[in-house]
């Protein structure tokens, strides 16, 4: 390959066409000249960014934390095991990957994957469900996770397929971009939104435009976590869980003197679950509609400016909110929203609101169907919630651990195209809901979910339980959560129907570890997995959680009374719910009996069925659920839960590489002016990545990059090289004066290697910076435009 050195002595490699061949086969291309033009212009860009930030790193153009924070934020996410290292029970084995390349710190290249697909307010179409049933099937292991943010999971996936599979995901209207990362994740939002009986009025369209507004937005670029939001239509129901959020909102319809309605949200900030609960706190009883998105974007550019960056275990915006008070950070917020210029997109899809209600395929029915089949009188108690349109139900399918396999998929998508119209959303409790099912319709849709196995009874009840992957698949797992949760559902499925009806309404949550993915916090009986030495053993523990509310959008946190040995849970579950059923008053609810009992009555009475046997008595004590090694916690990995703190400065020197990579390539393509164009623009990225050190709002326009480029790095000398002085920024400085000019093949291949040169440069000086190199100018650093 052709290269060049500059004065330090780094040789450039200049890729060719060839090159591409790294990530390129049949089937990505084909996939690739067959959906381009049907994507979205954006969202293609980004894709195509991706794919090119592939071939960069296994050349190793890209840091191994820049890398892994730019899968993350396209929704790739790493699994177990990803280290190259499987504990056997009695020693770590090393497992043989292809190559020694890592996509992130410590994470293989070729070590299955997570790819997270966004489903904001859990909205699919029977078409979308098609294709990602075909992704499962293609690329994963057949096997659709739904999560308890309204996302789908597929895992065992190999990074380099992710392009082929991101394209066809957008070509049906599906984005994995900011699914994972410390970016704005899936906005999720009741799954009833439109057909409540006692909701306020319809958020499914307020959800979608927070969305859309804030997807890719420059001002959710720069968080040191992951920020959620979500939204619900009515203030006591669990269908939004607004309080658990780092920004949640409940409609509120205030009626106005004239007798029309104002619509508005109630707009709390900085709740939590994870290691350390947080309650949210109301910013406001009610925010205009149109005011929504630009307070959010203020909420947003405050917590990216004021969040921690460093400790990462302090980084989510609830501790920010605790630190100031709820009162300074609603002053802070006011005061940027005050400053924000008016962008028409705040208001202009109140517009859009009607397209989002929802018309039935087929007549409204007359009643539910009267049968002689127990069962399915049975399901309809639990899995048939009556719409507030006369004549029509939303349907739940319930899905145990919250997995579907790819056929069961298919299925379901004919099932729906045959009596509903695009209605089906996913839910937090991991299942799916269909809704608009005609009363007339309901035997045959139950028959029909029935012959594919998707008629199980007992949603939103104690056999309906939420859990994460646990040490399935995730690196942070402690014990096996699915397992547990699995043993669970089995034991108690055996007699769901003659249960009393105060514990069948209980809700059991299991989470691998203390981060909450399963949201433990907020059940009736909830779980997280912890370890324990047991006489020298390291026994699954989990840690369990009592009296949570579920209802009231996640209202209150439960008690951790201590920690039961996992094979242990079963036996102390039976035990609990015997000491409520008859010792709880009338119409007392769980949490209020857990209350009224006391931590420490519980504990005692569930010692004898929570003991660990001896290890010679009962070795099953001292594996996992659904493992047959001896258990020990050597696994855990390092997690990616809160992705890498990666500076919007390394970020707009990253994509100046990818352009400068795409340059070379047009130029070997014989596309002469187009390789000079794209040279310029990526000095011009670099220039505009630098300057977000000092101001993150500068803007795209060339002349004001020039101008502030040369104010503060040229000017004060921060950008002059230690050997060649302000050589490079002349490079930059030329190509800008001459960004208009025709090129012919010597000059286009000279502004190529004078723009290889200033990307060094660009990254020379940032590298020098960080390192406070520049010391008498670390106060600019220290003190960043207040705009900013």
């Amino acid at each position: 390959m052709p290269s060049t050195r500059n004065k330090q002595g780094r040789c450039y490699i200049y890729p060719t066409m060839k090159d591409l061949d790294l990530v390129s086969s049949e089937s990505a291309q084909h996939w690739k000249k067959t959906l381009s033009d049907r994507l979205d212009p954006k969202w293609r860009e980004d894709i195509d960014n991706f794919e090119t930030d592939i071939v960069l790193k296994k050349k190793g153009k890209i840091e191994d934390r820049v890398f892994a924070e730019t899968r993350l934020r396209m929704g790739a996410y790493g699994q177990r095991y990803d280290n190259g290292h499987r504990h056997d029970g009695n020693e770590s084995r090393t497992i043989p990957f292809p190559t020694d390349l890592n996509k992130g710190p410590e994470t293989k290249w070729d070590a299955p994957g997570m790819e997270r697909i966004k489903l904001p307010w859990g909205g699919m179409s029977a078409d979308q469900l098609d294709v990602m049933a075909e992704l499962a099937e293609e690329y994963s292991d057949s096997i659709l996770h739904i999560t308890t943010r309204q996302d789908i999971q597929l895992h065992y996936i190999h990074i380099e397929n992710c392009p082929s599979m991101f394209r066809r995901l957008a070509a049906v209207n599906i984005t994995t971009r900011e699914a994972c990362g410390n970016s704005v994740r899936n906005v999720t939002a009741c799954p009833i939104a439109g057909v409540c009986r006692e909701e306020a009025f319809d958020i499914t369209g307020y959800a979608n435009a927070v969305f859309k507004y804030l997807l890719g937005h420059p001002d959710v670029q720069d968080f040191g976590r992951k920020f959620k939001i979500a939204l619900s239509g009515c203030k006591h129901n669990p269908c939004g869980l607004t309080n658990i959020h780092d920004l949640g909102l409940t409609a509120v319809a205030r009626p106005r003197p004239d007798g029309t309605v104002a619509r508005g949200f109630e707009y709390v900030v900085g709740g939590g679950l994870g290691a350390v609960t947080y309650d949210a706190k109301l910013f406001s009883d009610f925010v205009p509609e149109e005011e929504v998105l630009a307070l959010t974007q203020a909420t947003c550019r405050v917590y990216a400016r004021l969040g921690e960056k460093k400790k990462r275990h302090r980084a989510r915006i609830k501790f920010l909110v605790a630190d100031m008070g709820i009162d300074k950070f609603r002053e802070a917020v006011l005061e940027e929203r005050a400053k924000l210029p008016n962008d028409p997109r705040w208001t202009d899809f109140l517009a859009t609101l009607p397209k989002f209600e929802e018309k039935p395929l087929r007549a409204a029915g007359k009643g539910i169907p009267k049968t002689n089949d127990a069962m399915f009188d049975f399901w309809c108690l639990t899995n048939v919630y009556p719409q507030k349109q006369d004549g029509f139900v939303t349907v739940t399918i319930t899905l145990p651990m919250g997995d579907i396999t790819s056929n069961q998929a298919r299925a379901l998508s004919d099932v729906a195209r045959k009596y509903v119209k695009d209605t089906m959303r996913t839910t937090v409790e991991q299942n799916i809901v269909m809704r608009w099912v005609s009363e007339a319709d309901l035997y045959n849709v139950y028959n029909d979910l029935k012959a594919i196995d998707l008629a199980e009874p007992g949603a939103a009840s104690i056999v309906d339980i939420t859990a994460c992957p646990g040490t399935d698949t995730c690196k942070l797992g402690v014990s096996s959560s699915r397992g547990l949760a699995a043993e669970l559902r089995t034991r108690l499925a055996v007699k769901f129907v003659e249960m009393d009806e105060a514990v069948r309404n209980l809700r059991i949550k299991v989470s691998g570890c203390f981060n909450s993915c399963g949201q433990q916090h907020i059940a009736d009986i909830g779980f997280y997995g912890i370890s324990r030495n047991v006489a020298g053993y390291i026994v699954p523990h989990f840690q369990m959680v009592l009296g949570g509310q579920f209802t009231n959008n996640g209202g209150s946190y439960g008690l951790a009374t201590g920690g039961i040995a996992s094979k242990a849970i079963p036996g102390v579950v039976d035990k609990l719910l015997d000491m409520y059923l008859h010792g709880k008053q009338k119409g007392e609810i769980f949490r209020a009996w857990v209350e009224r009992t006391g931590k420490g009555v519980i504990m005692q009475s569930i010692a004898d069925v929570a003991a660990v046997p001896a290890y010679d008595k009962d070795k099953s004590y001292y594996t996992d659920w659904g493992s047959v090694r001896e258990y020990n916690v050597k696994d855990k990995g390092m997690g990616e839960c809160a992705g890498e703190v990666v500076s919007l400065t390394e970020f707009g020197l990253k994509a100046a590489d990818r352009e400068i990579f795409d340059a070379q390539l047009k130029y070997d393509a014989g596309d002469i002016q187009a390789a000079g164009d794209k040279a310029y623009k990526a000095m011009l990225l670099a220039a505009q990545g630098l300057i977000k050190m000092f101001n993150i709002d500068i803007s795209d326009d060339p002349e004001r990059v020039m101008a502030e480029f040369r104010e503060r790095f040229y000017d004060s000398k921060l950008f002059f090289d230690p050997i060649a002085g302000p050589t490079y920024a002349n490079f930059y400085f030329g190509g800008h004066d001459e960004r208009n000019a025709k090129l012919d093949k010597e000059k286009a291949g000279r502004r190529l290697k004078e723009a290889q040169i200033f990307l060094e440069a660009c990254h020379n000086c940032n590298l020098r910076m960080s390192m406070g190199a520049n010391k008498g100018k670390e106060g600019i650093l220290a003190k960043p435009d207040a705009k900013a």
